[in-house]
């Protein structure tokens, strides 16, 4: 583990706002006093860490029962700034925990250890529709975390301290080695060390395009992972484009740092419909156990491609439901496509672990309904044995990795006519964050299980 000393950038005291009770010349005793002996004093630990590893904030040195907001601002790849903030009373001592102690307000309230990040949202003023992923893995999200004096017009004013964060996705030692072998566009990730190590093929959704942070994350917890761009690269047929998923999976399969019987697929969406159709239907791989987040088994006519499907239900986006907001709801959409047993995959056919992870206020595909006919199939097939199950309640589609911000709706690029709407994903922020915390929690033990059959691995920052 490589050792990381604590980093404090302590600024002047000032302030805006006395606390309530106070007039002027008790806050000018409560900053001579502070000024005088020491100033506050903001510590983040660990200030470098993977992006589902928790950290804790103390701020000291406060007069006892001082009102201070403690924010975190970031500002993403694309220019945006994104911050959460909690409200706070140091305790008799002039301390502030955020791990143990309770926001009064802000983005979050109570005792939230990590809520300076899973409630951050984009600052007041920014256009709305913004979603926050990383791009870049191989740099770190910065995220400051400052201290502020009261509980109001604290972006007005110069903070009491702060302190840089860095939060990864790709842990040291990881290798990331662009892909383009056989046909296949993707980016691989082999964690530190000799191996050999389990293998899994990691694809996200009808978006498009090349995601690379969670098989980054994925390989910082002992993983060799392959990110596999396949939306952009539409098939001419089913066969050909089944041997392409074939052949990106045997690209991890035949990693000489790879154990050839314990490679994974997982799947978000779109993903884990290819999970689904690559555990049912290919005789030339056979994947060790499947992970599908928000499930998909929408499956027509034989001889349809993905991406031919995922068009076909985009073009039936005049159907679906406009609320208030002008945020598109799929979900009825895609509830017509499923009740047609016609349209569904086999999934009895499916011979390996499979976990389903879903969250119960899913507004862009029915996925609460096709976990539970996926139940139905599988038990009908003599499989229930091989199925298991998250829900969440008052969880949207849009299921991360811990500490990531909820995102209810986001501006959405329509791959085939490049139109852009505002899809609505539902959740709300705290369950889903709690949502997505847990899961991973659990997508891990299920991996560990079915892929190392031991202790679990995982990279340290």
């Amino acid at each position: 583990m490589l050792a990381v000393s604590k980093r404090c950038f302590v600024f002047p005291c000032s302030c805006r706002a006395a606390p309530p009770g106070c007039g002027p010349h008790t806050l000018g005793r409560l900053f001579s006093a502070m000024t005088q002996v020491v100033p506050p004093i903001l510590s983040v630990t660990p200030s470098r860490a993977l992006v589902d590893e928790k950290f804790k904030v103390l701020v000291e040195n406060l007069p006892p029962g001082y009102p201070v907001t403690v924010r975190s601002l970031h500002n993403s790849e694309d220019k945006h700034d994104w911050e959460a903030y909690g409200h706070y009373v140091s305790d008799h001592s002039g301390v502030v925990s955020v791990s143990e102690d309770l926001s009064y307000g802000g983005t979050y309230t109570g005792k939230e250890p990590m809520g300076l990040l899973w409630s951050m949202r984009p600052v007041p003023g920014s256009r709305p529709g913004l979603r926050l992923r990383k791009m870049n893995v191989c740099t770190p999200m910065l995220v400051t975390i400052s201290v502020h004096s009261g509980h109001e017009g604290f972006r007005d004013q110069a903070p009491l301290a702060s302190v840089l964060t860095e939060r990864w996705y790709m842990a040291p030692g990881i290798q990331r080695i662009t892909n383009n072998e056989q046909g296949v566009q993707g980016t691989l990730f082999i964690p530190p060390g000799p191996g050999p190590f389990p293998g899994l093929l990691d694809m996200w959704g009808g978006g498009g395009g090349l995601l690379e942070y969670r098989a980054a994350l994925l390989a910082s917890h002992g993983y060799v992972s392959l990110a596999l761009d396949y939306l952009r690269f539409d098939q001419e047929s089913e066969n050909l484009e089944l041997k392409y998923f074939e052949t990106a999976f045997n690209i991890i399969k035949d990693h000489p740092q790879v154990m050839s019987d314990r490679v994974g697929i997982f799947g978000l969406s779109l993903g884990s419909l290819v999970a689904v159709t690559l555990a049912a239907y290919s005789t030339i791989i056979k994947p060790c156990c499947i992970v599908c987040i928000s499930s998909n088994h929408y499956y027509p006519a034989q001889g349809s491609t993905v991406a031919s499907r995922f068009e076909g239900v985009t073009r039936q986006l005049y159907k679906a439901r406009v609320n208030e907001d002008n945020q598109v709801i799929w979900k009825d959409v895609g509830l017509e496509f499923i009740t047609d047993p016609s349209n569904i995959a086999e999934v009895g056919r499916i011979n390996c672990p499979t976990l389903l992870v879903n969250g119960c206020d899913d507004q862009n595909w029915p996925t609460v309904e096709t976990a539970e006919d996926v139940a139905r199939l599988m038990r009908e097939a003599g499989k229930e044995h091989l199925l298991s199950r998250l829900a969440y309640p008052d969880t949207g589609h849009l299921i991360e990795p811990p500490f990531s911000p909820h995102f209810r709706a986001t501006t959405f690029v329509i791959h085939s006519s490049k139109e852009k709407v505002l899809l609505l994903w539902g959740g709300k922020t705290k369950p889903h964050s709690d949502a997505q915390e847990d899961s991973w929690r659990k997508i891990l033990s299920f991996l560990q299980f079915h892929l190392y059959c031991g202790p679990c691995l995982k990279a340290k920052i």
